[in-house]
């Protein structure tokens, strides 16, 4: 039998093609369970994707999934699973008496782990696993109730969680006597916060000052230091990103998105812990009168959570900007409705107009330009409505309604307005 390797070129064609339905499956099977990084192609010539997860790109970066692709190729799966993916087939690691402690404080908006945390999650048990006769625990303190099942799947040994009502919403005094009790009790070796927006910047920078550390800020990589088997230097980001400044790693970490691969390969027992000695009593100087309401049609694309867009197949355009009225939702659009008219520049979300980050995105009838799906391609969760069912849009989308816009909205509507005057009987 001839040793001569045969090409397919449809499968080469699909690897190349991101939007193909088979195009995750078809990577998985040229590269023996993971996302093939290179084949040869039709001339001879090695080629290479730039969009494998794990690629090291011309700025030294190695690419991080944030799809699950990993683990969905490596079980069989259908690509798309997302962290959950082959959670089943993962290595159990239980640490019963760990040497020492690294304390991850997630921000965890709405309740859930965000990718960001997930990547703080995966720079801890770097630390936490590099002696791998005595291994440390991950430690995660988080304040409020959440609604993560799989906690152990991002890499948590240990859950310390404070839910009492002194924590929510804008509490960063009452959030800091707790790590400062934690601190007391547990000693843990290392802090990490996010340095984000959304509270860990401003909490990692106050209990800095409280354990009278100097912390490292805009951390985006780790690296051991060959001095010292157990020794870590830091790369961050400073002079407002324009330069890399190197340092050894200080107990206070504030961490960057895409700091590290989040954990994919292990589950670990997520236990929970209490600490023994109650929390002093919390008085704080600072009162939370709670959210200001927020017109949804004022807030920037760029910053809002839930968007309803509306592309050419919108022929209802009174009953569309109904629909974001009664969701709460910003309205966004695609560029042939703005070049059409119906909605202003300013609303226009793709790589022409403004990249978006929101949490849940709708498209109603929009087919899906590269332009378009470019600009969307950080959002969390994406809801297509299409009466092409096989659309680029519908491809991309996390939920896809086959139907007209017009009565898919319509009846939407209906049924929140129906639930909100249900709730307001029974209160």
């Amino acid at each position: 039998m001839s040793e001569i390797i045969r090409r397919d070129p449809r499968k080469e064609w699909i690897a190349r093609n991101r939007l193909h339905p088979d195009h995750l499956s078809v990577l998985a099977e040229l590269g023996e369970g993971t996302a093939a990084t290179e084949w040869m192609g039709p001339n001879g010539v090695i080629r290479r994707n730039p969009h494998a997860v794990g690629f090291i790109g011309p700025n030294g970066l190695k690419r991080i999934d944030r799809s699950g692709v990993q683990q969905a190729a490596a079980s069989g799966r259908a690509a798309g699973a997302g962290h959950k993916a082959a959670s089943d087939d993962r290595r159990q690691v239980i640490i019963e008496e760990p040497a020492f402690v690294v304390a991850v404080v997630p921000d965890m908006p709405g309740g859930r782990l965000s990718s960001h945390d997930r990547d703080l999650l995966g720079l801890a048990r770097q630390l936490a696993d590099a002696d791998g006769e005595r291994p440390g625990a991950v430690l995660a303190v988080i304040f409020g109730g959440h609604k993560e099942d799989t906690l152990g799947d991002a890499g948590i040994d240990r859950l310390l969680a404070f839910d009492d009502a002194a924590f929510d919403g804008y509490a960063p005094e009452a959030r800091l006597a707790a790590l400062a009790a934690v601190e007391d009790e547990l000693a843990p070796r290392h802090w990490l916060l996010p340095d984000s927006k959304l509270g860990g910047a401003e909490l990692g920078r106050r209990l800095a000052a409280r354990l009278r550390e100097r912390p490292a800020t805009g951390v985006w990589q780790l690296e051991q230091d060959g001095a010292s088997a157990l020794g870590w230097r830091c790369t961050a980001r400073g002079a407002a990103g324009t330069s890399d400044i190197q340092r050894a790693l200080p107990r206070v970490v504030l961490a960057l998105a895409e700091c590290a691969e989040p954990v994919s390969e292990t589950r670990h027992a997520a236990r929970p812990l209490a600490l023994a000695q109650p929390l002093p009593p919390l008085l704080g100087r600072i009162e939370d009168l709670g959210q200001v309401a927020v017109d949804p049609a004022g807030v920037a694309l760029a910053e809002a959570e839930f968007i309803l867009s509306a592309g050419n197949g919108v022929k209802e355009w009174e009953g569309f900007h109904q629909a974001a009225k009664v969701l709460g939702a910003t309205e966004g659009a695609s560029r042939v409705a703005v070049d059409d008219g119906f909605m202003p520049r300013d609303r226009q979300v793709g790589a022409t107009g403004t990249w978006v980050t929101a949490r849940v995105y709708v498209a109603v009838g929009i087919s899906g330009a590269i332009q378009h799906l470019q600009g969307i391609q950080s959002c969390e969760k994406v809801v297509a409505i299409n009466l092409d069912p096989g659309c680029d849009m519908i491809k991309r989308a996390d939920l896809a309604v086959i139907g007209d816009s017009a009565s898919i909205l319509a009846a939407l509507v209906e049924m929140v307005q129906r639930q909100r005057e249900e709730k307001r009987d029974a209160a």
